[in-house]
């Protein structure tokens, strides 16, 4: 259940045009969790911005610094999926980037 429910929403990331998944394109090779970006958006304030929606996700270096410098970033975002989780609250998250996007950059 946790492996669909974390397919599903690296797909529904990698759906939104501002938002670059971190690490495989296939969302099957994700489990739980999944790092991602938000073009041009600290994670800081990505994750401020989720917290007003009641939208809960990490940002940092996740302990991965090396990784991350690697990779061409200093943070990311990192949203997590357990068995308490559904598809409602993956959309409710997809909703609530669509409104950072929209914060800083108009509607989208």
């Amino acid at each position: 259940r946790e492996r669909l429910l974390a397919t599903y929403l690296a797909q529904q990331l990698e759906s939104l045009d501002f938002v670059t998944v971190i690490g495989p394109k296939d969302g099957t090779r994700h489990v739980s969790a999944v790092s991602f970006d938000v073009h041009g958006i600290h994670p800081h304030d990505v994750a401020s911005i989720l917290d007003m929606s009641n939208v809960c996700i990490r940002a940092g270096h996740h302990c991965a610094q090396p990784l991350l410098t690697y990779l061409g970033y200093s943070s990311t975002c990192r949203a997590s999926v357990a068995f308490y989780n559904d598809k409602r609250d993956v959309d409710q998250l997809v909703a609530a980037l669509n409104n950072v996007w929209s914060i800083f950059h108009g509607s989208n």
